[in-house]
């Protein structure tokens, strides 16, 4: 399944769904810490997940449960930048075990991922959007029962394009 997002609405067959993007919009120049949302067609890698806040989930995808030691690298001066690493860790990363609840459900694109070239940006995924949809660090993030309607539909084929 192809999904396009184009003016903040994720849309695929007949349904239309809200989502933020990031503070500074749309762009395909992208850096990292710019929040900005990667302009381009990005492959859906897998879903990571909280397995004591989300339960049976429906999706053909690979699914990886989250674990508190978990983050992803967002420091250029690492080997590990864009990729998913293990607290303790030396350089700056994002943690993904989180008190409140955006990370409950994140969908791993493959932005900047083959090749990573450093300082382009990192960390891009779908995840669970806050109560006003405030934009996002350059991530795309919708509400809770919108990401289990698209789990239920994507397949490892997925992509999205974001306009």
């Amino acid at each position: 399944m192809h999904l396009k997002l184009i003016n903040n609405k994720i849309l695929f067959q007949h349904y239309k769904i809200k989502c933020a993007v990031g503070k500074r919009g749309i762009s395909k120049k992208k850096v990292e810490g710019d929040k900005i949302t990667p302009k381009g067609t990005f492959k859906i890698k897998c879903l990571f997940y909280r397995k004591d806040r989300v339960k049976k989930i429906k999706t053909s995808l690979k699914k990886i449960s989250l674990k508190e030691n978990m983050g992803w690298c967002d420091d250029p001066k690492s080997k590990f930048y864009n990729k998913l690493i293990s607290f303790p860790f030396s350089y700056g990363a994002e943690k993904l075990y989180l008190k409140e609840n955006i990370y409950d459900m994140v969908l791993i694109l493959n932005y900047n991922m083959n090749p990573i070239v450093k300082k382009r940006g990192s960390a891009i995924f779908i995840h669970i959007a806050k109560r006003r949809y405030t934009r996002t660090e350059g991530c795309i993030a919708i509400s809770k029962k919108d990401m289990r309607l698209l789990l239920k539909n994507l397949n490892k084929e997925s992509k999205i394009t974001v306009y």
